[in-house]
């Protein structure tokens, strides 16, 4: 209010009819209130009683009952510890009937105008916020840092023989062997009270669904597991000792998958599937944080991925958030370049267009697509992405079992598997920490596998011979074997053949070296010895 304007107050004479007061009035007081307040509400009409000029728009107030208010402002009663009903001049009963001329516009009242200023017409929209933030990935490792452990970040055996320092995340030794146990946690945790008194359900046997089994009968969550028939008895027994309600129902994983969706919506149960929801994210991305906090002086950090690529594109998220300079790799099977090629199309690509390589060893990898959050995700953060062979990552497999004494997964074994297959070059000389993802295998697809690298390390080989049918060639062959050191395992005569000579008997071994280089030099004897031996092709 300006100056001028202080001044100009409401005074009322003996009769009630207003009046106006000059500058220099003494009774002027800045806490008296206006004309309009000390009114009150009014309805309109039209009295003819009145010196002023009549209006038919004008507000009237016609013989109302109610209290007379003060005439000082409430704002400023408060100021000095005054209710407004203590200061009402006895509480009298009065009854009123004005006729006052139309509120004026005060006078520092700006100009209403519709007209919004260049600024503002011009001004630039707030970005939107990003999916997945830091603050997200902080917030999950608060929460389950007191449920979940802080897995091992060690130095390998493996380091000198590939020319880097090699430092292993072993996200192996969870409970359920599996890294997803972290956003499984974070999500249960993140359930408002109802949905975790009601329960959740899952229909997949995966290491999610474990990892929910377990943190949900921890956290004290009703959890119920649908599953086929056709589902193998041992997993069944896993789901029961981790304390879940196992249900069987229909033929095929999509059956069960049905019905259960079909018992959370009629029941209103939670339905929990794998996707690449925010909160999932956050609890995988812990995994970055402690790597960072674990590895001083960190150069790269290799990831493997496949499907949704929830794991690869959390941990980048937070290892650059870090440290932008610490480079981020991915790797995924040969036979299913998912992410690879959506980088280079510049779009998610759908899973139909490729075929499983196996689903026995790959099957968690490729539940599903690739999401869009992910996928705008690893544009942004991974730096590069390879792609490694099934048997380079079945050798992978050996390696852990030999250097580290332990045994994981082809999930688990794919980041190896990627130096060992010499993919990444770049890195020779520096410092590289390989996630470890799980190790969530049958013992009889354990021992395949096994079997299958042993042939692809050229450690175990297979030949044949023909000998002649005379006492003591067999001998010689044996005693042969044995001065070099050469482990038999299997030993097949065969007299008679359609191709072989009459007098001649082919004779197959399968015998086990320790290395490379004993497997050079047994083959250096045997084509000494015996010109018609022939090495079966692994």
């Amino acid at each position: 209010m300006n100056f001028a304007a202080q001044f100009i107050y409401a005074n009322y004479a003996g009769d009630g009819s207003p009046r106006r007061v000059g500058f220099n009035d003494s009774e002027n007081d800045p806490f008296w209130q206006s004309e309009e307040q000390r009114l009150g509400p009014t309805k309109q009409g039209c009295s003819t009683s009145s010196k002023s000029t009549c209006n038919k728009d004008a507000p009237v107030c016609n013989g109302v009952a109610g209290w007379r208010p003060t005439l000082i402002h409430p704002e400023r009663l408060k100021d000095f510890g005054i209710e407004e009903e203590e200061c009402l001049n006895g509480k009298v009963k009065t009854f009123e009937t004005k006729v006052v001329g139309a509120p004026e516009i005060q006078l520092m009242d700006p100009p209403k105008t519709n007209k919004k200023r260049g600024s503002e017409r011009n001004a630039v929209p707030p970005p939107k916020p990003e999916y997945l933030r830091f603050e997200d990935i902080s917030a999950a490792a608060f929460k389950i840092q007191s449920a979940m452990q802080k897995t091992p970040c060690t130095y390998s055996r493996l380091s000198k023989q590939y020319g880097m320092e090699i430092f292993l995340k072993k996200e192996l030794l969870h409970y359920t062997g599996s890294v997803k146990e972290r956003g499984v946690l974070y999500l249960l945790t993140s359930l408002n009270q109802e949905q975790q008194k009601k329960g959740v359900i899952v229909a997949k046997d995966c290491s999610f669904s474990m990892a929910v089994a377990h943190h949900a009968v921890e956290l004290r969550i009703p959890v119920f597991v649908i599953m086929p028939a056709s589902c193998a008895q041992p997993h069944l027994r896993v789901y029961r000792d981790y304390g879940a309600m196992v249900i069987s129902y229909g033929s095929t994983a999509r059956d069960s998958l049905n019905h259960a969706r079909h018992l959370a919506k009629e029941n209103g149960y939670l339905c929990l599937e794998e996707d690449d929801s925010a909160v999932y994210l956050a609890g995988l991305g812990t995994v970055g944080m402690e790597i960072y906090e674990q590895v001083p002086k960190l150069d790269a950090v290799i990831v493997p991925t496949g499907g949704q690529c929830s794991l690869l594109v959390s941990t980048a998220a937070a290892i650059k958030h870090l440290n932008s300079r610490i480079t981020v790799i991915g790797v995924e099977p040969e036979g299913f370049p998912l992410l690879l090629q959506s980088l280079k199309t510049g779009s998610p690509v759908a899973s139909e267009l490729y075929n499983v390589p196996n689903r026995k060893l790959y099957g968690d990898l490729f539940e599903h697509s690739l999401g869009t959050h992910t996928f705008q995700l690893a544009k942004k953060y991974v730096d590069k992405v390879v792609t490694v062979r099934e048997e380079d990552s079945l050798v992978a497999m050996l390696r852990f079992q030999e250097f580290e004494r332990s045994t994981v997964d082809t999930e688990g074994a794919m980041g190896l598997a990627a130096i060992l297959a010499g993919q990444l070059p770049e890195l020779k000389g520096k410092r590289v920490a390989v996630v470890v993802s799980s190790a969530n295998m049958e013992l009889d697809l354990i021992r395949q596998c096994v079997d299958r690298a042993l042939v692809l390390d050229d450690r175990v080989s297979k030949f044949t011979v023909q000998l002649g049918d005379f006492p003591g060639d067999m001998a010689k062959l044996l005693d042969m074997l044995a001065r070099e050191d050469i482990k038999l395992l299997d030993i097949c005569h065969r007299r008679h053949s359609d191709k072989g000579d009459l007098f001649k008997a082919q004779v197959e071994c399968v015998v086990e070296t320790r290395d490379k280089t004993q497997s050079t030099q047994l083959r250096r004897i045997l084509s000494e010895r015996y010109p018609t031996r022939h090495w079966l092709d692994r």
